[in-house]
C-alpha cells in the first residue's frame, strides 16, 4: 500500500470514526494502485454529508438508512455514532433502521407490481402490508418521506421514487434539497461497496 493512499485511507476512517485497522478487499486492491478514486470518494463523501440543503443529522441519519439498507455493519456503526453525536435520538436511530426495512418491503412489492402494469388484479387488490411506522415518525414527516425517497431510489423502485418525491414536496421539500439527498444516496452507497 502507497503512503500518500494509506494516509487517504486513514485520514477518511478517522473521518467516519472507523477502525484504523480496518480492511476491505475492494480498498486493498486500490490502495496498491494508489487509485484516485479514494480521494474523489473522500472528497464526495465529506460533500454530500455538509450539504447546505440539509443539516449535519439529516445527513448522518439519511447516509445511515442507505448503509442499513447494503447490510455494512461498519457503517452502520459509523453512522450511528455520527447521527448520534450530531443530535439523533434513540428513536430517530431505530426509525431509520425501520425505514430502510420497510422500504425494502415496498420497493419489492410495488416494483413488482410495476413491471406487472397491465395485470389488473395484481393492480387492484390490495397490498395487505402493514407500515404503521410511516404514520406519526419520531423524526417528523418530512425527514421519514425524504428518508424514504432515498432508500427508493438505491432500490431502484421507479413507482416508489415518483411517489415519494412528489409526498416530499407536499411536505415543503424543495428541488435543491431532494437533489442533494439523492446525490448523498449514490456516494454512500459507492463508500459502502468498498468499505
Amino acid at each position: 500500500m502507497s503512503v500518500a493512499t494509506n494516509e487517504t485511507i486513514q485520514s477518511f476512517f478517522q473521518d467516519l470514526g472507523i477502525d484504523a485497522g480496518h480492511v476491505s478487499q475492494s480498498l486493498s486492491a486500490m490502495a496498491v494502485v494508489n487509485s484516485r478514486y479514494l480521494r474523489d470518494l473522500k472528497l464526495n463523501v465529506n460533500g454530500v454529508l455538509n450539504s447546505s440543503n440539509m443539516t449535519r443529522k439529516e445527513a448522518s441519519l439519511l447516509a445511515l438508512s442507505v448503509v442499513v439498507n447494503e447490510k455494512n455493519d461498519v457503517l452502520i456503526s459509523a453512522f450511528t455514532a455520527m447521527a448520534t453525536r450530531e443530535g439523533a435520538t434513540a428513536d430517530e436511530i431505530a426509525e431509520t433502521h425501520a425505514c430502510a426495512s420497510v422500504m425494502g418491503v415496498n420497493n419489492i412489492f410495488y416494483r413488482y407490481r410495476h413491471y406487472m402494469h397491465d395485470n389488473e388484479y395484481y393492480n387492484k387488490t390490495p397490498a395487505g402490508l402493514r407500515m404503521s411506522v410511516m404514520m406519526n415518525p419520531a423524526m417528523g414527516k418530512p425527514l421519514f418521506e425524504l428518508m424514504s425517497l432515498v432508500v427508493s431510489a438505491v432500490n431502484g423502485c421507479e413507482r416508489c421514487v415518483v411517489s415519494h418525491e412528489h409526498s416530499v414536496k407536499e411536505q415543503g421539500a424543495t428541488e435543491p434539497r431532494i437533489y442533494d439527498a439523492i446525490r448523498l444516496a449514490g456516494v454512500i452507497k459507492g463508500l459502502s461497496t468498498v468499505i
